[in-house]
Parts: structure tokens; C-alpha cells; sequence
């Protein structure tokens, strides 16, 4: 039995829940996202409360129940509250700015890389500290690990974009052999 798939997920204040068949809406004062599903579990909406329920005990359906539990909860969490990531520039020269839609980055490369950044999230750029913030936390992680990816921290120096709860771990050069 799915100890996540059988919670039932709080509506907030403020936000709509549109269910059609296998497909859900979610609109709050951070925005509106939808997304469907494969019909393995169904979604009730009763009250001030989501409930996934599955059909029969089958292994699909036990697998499904938790999946579209934790990915509704992300859809109303993101709507109501929304999601934020936040990025460290690490290194001497490295740096980014902010042009317009695009961000600037300056990481040690002969040439400078512009990133651009999708309409649904939002960059607070400072010269070495990105803050990422959107309601779809899918799409806000794949954007995080991008930037990341331009220049992956290196355990030597510590040189590079990591998060900012991310724990480098360290290396010793060749001199300490």
C-alpha cells in the first residue's frame, strides 16, 4: 500500500482545481499549470481536498497512485506558493548578468554564453548568486540543471556553478601526494 498515494493533498485558499477525466488545472496567484495523466488512477476532488484513488490493487496501479500523488501536490504547491532554486558562481572572472530575456554568463570560456531563460521563469541575477523562481518545478529544475551544466564545479578549487545547498567535495592537488 503507497503510504504517499493514499495522503490526501490540502487546497489552499485561492487556488482552482478543474479535473477533466485524466487531465487536471490548477490556477493560483502564482500562475496555471495543467497536465494529464494515463487513466491508471482516477482524481477526486472532494471539498477542500484532492484524493487519489486507484482502481484495483495491480502493480501499475500501486506504482501510478504515488507518482501522480507527489505530482499534483508539486502542481498546487506551484500554483499557491511556487518553487525556487538558487545558484552559486564560484571562481576569479566568473560572473552573470542579467539582458533582458537572456542571462550573460562570463565563466572563464574565450567566449561569453547567453542563456535564455523561458517565459515562466523568473532570474534575479546578481554578479555571482542566480535565484530561479516558477510555479512548474519541473521545468525550474531542468532550467537549474542547464545553467549548472555551462560550467559543472570542479572538486579541486571549487571553480563553477553549483547550488547553493550543494556540497563540493574536495580534493587534494598533486603537491599533497
Amino acid at each position: 500500500m503507497s503510504r504517499v498515494g493514499k495522503q490526501p493533498i490540502t487546497i489552499p485558499a485561492g487556488t482552482t482545481i478543474n479535473t477533466d477525466g485524466n487531465s487536471i488545472t490548477v490556477k493560483g496567484p502564482k500562475g496555471e499549470l495543467s497536465k494529464t495523466f494515463a487513466g491508471v488512477v482516477v482524481i477526486k476532488v472532494e471539498g477542500s481536498e484532492i484524493n487519489i484513488v486507484r482502481p484495483d490493487d495491480s502493480r501499475q496501479s500501486r506504482s501510478h497512485q504515488g507518482l501522480v500523488r507527489s505530482i499534483v501536490n508539486n502542481l498546487v504547491h506551484g500554483c499557491s506558493a511556487g518553487f525556487v532554486k538558487e545558484l552559486e558562481i564560484n571562481g576569479v572572472g566568473y560572473r552573470a548578468e542579467a539582458k533582458g530575456k537572456f542571462i550573460r554568463f562570463d565563466l572563464g570560456y574565450s567566449h561569453p554564453i547567453f542563456f535564455e531563460v523561458p517565459e515562466s521563469v523568473a532570474a534575479d541575477v546578481k554578479q555571482t548568486a542566480i535565484t530561479l523562481s516558477s510555479p512548474d518545478n519541473e521545468l525550474l529544475g531542468q532550467v537549474a540543471a542547464k545553467i549548472r551544466s555551462l560550467r559543472k564545479p570542479e572538486p579541486y578549487k571549487g571553480k563553477g556553478i553549483k547550488y547553493k545547498d550543494e556540497r563540493i567535495i574536495r580534493k587534494d592537488g598533486k603537491a599533497s601526494g
